[in-house]
């Protein structure tokens, strides 16, 4: 049905930029709000950025200013420039799409998650 297929987690120094990039793939219609979530080991899951239709953004306080979210709607993905990266950024980081998908009947409506991606702050 609806694949999302995350990539451009690594390992950087504190102060450098990370890229990651989110693509949804399979049967899709629209998609309302892409957004990127990370947990850290021991700490429970939290949001980090979402944008809904391209424009609307919205960030975690400890992020502000230094990541950037985007989004390529004719391509169905969804980015997230990292800058002034620091060791507490280190986490797995998720792909999330809320989004209508074709299902062979119709059309219904779904929430997905990638399979994650690590990002690993340190010198």
């Amino acid at each position: 049905q609806v694949q999302l297929v995350e990539s451009g987690g690594g390992l950087v120094q504190p102060g450098g930029s990370l890229r990651l990039s989110c693509v949804a793939k399979g049967s899709i219609f629209t998609i309302n709000t892409m957004a990127w979530y990370r947990q850290a080991p021991g700490k429970q899951r939290e949001l980090v950025a979402v944008i809904a239709g391209g424009v609307t953004t919205n960030y975690a306080d400890s992020v502000k200013g230094r990541f950037t979210i985007s989004r390529d709607n004719a391509e169905n993905t969804v980015y997230l420039q990292m800058n002034s990266l620091k060791p507490e950024d280190t986490a797995v980081y998720y792909c999330n799409a809320d989004l209508f998908y074709g299902n062979g009947l119709g059309y219904a409506q779904g929430d997905f998650w990638g399979q994650g991606t690590q990002v690993t702050v340190s010198s």
